[in-house]
């Protein structure tokens, strides 16, 4: 395949959109960001990453690994020895996914104030509501 293709994530068809999903959704974000740290054994970064199964953990690995941001390196040994670690390229993504999460994480404060708005204006609304509708 040619380096010089234009790839254009806005386009339904364009293969750097299911790329881009695989990166961004929730257990692909948060798998690169954990192995952002190093290299994990399959249950060391289950644990890592809170709350995904192990059908999820394995079905993004299988597809980070297919994109070519994960390394799988299984060792011959009894019981198998399986280890995850990042590509070059998945440390380039994920380097720019940890700027994410930290942006995120440090602006929280300003993000739970904003929701308490929204829902206390929410709420204003139907309280608002109830009281023109009720007879």
């Amino acid at each position: 395949m040619s380096d010089d293709l234009a790839f254009d994530v806005f386009a339904r068809a364009c293969q750097s959109r299911v790329t881009l999903e695989h990166v961004t959704g929730r257990w692909g974000s948060l798998t690169l960001g954990a192995l952002h740290d190093g290299t994990f054994r399959f249950n060391e970064l289950r644990r890592r990453v809170d709350g995904v199964s192990e059908k999820m953990l394995s079905q993004t690995l299988h597809a980070l690994e297919r994109d070519g941001l994960v390394h799988r390196e299984a060792q011959p040994t009894n019981p198998p020895r399986v280890d995850y670690t990042l590509t070059p390229l998945g440390r380039e993504v994920a380097e720019r996914l940890v700027g994410l999460i930290e942006l995120v994480e440090g602006r929280m404060p300003q993000v739970i104030t904003a929701r308490e708005r929204y829902d206390a204006a929410k709420e204003a609304t139907r309280e608002g509501t109830r009281e023109t509708v009720t007879p």
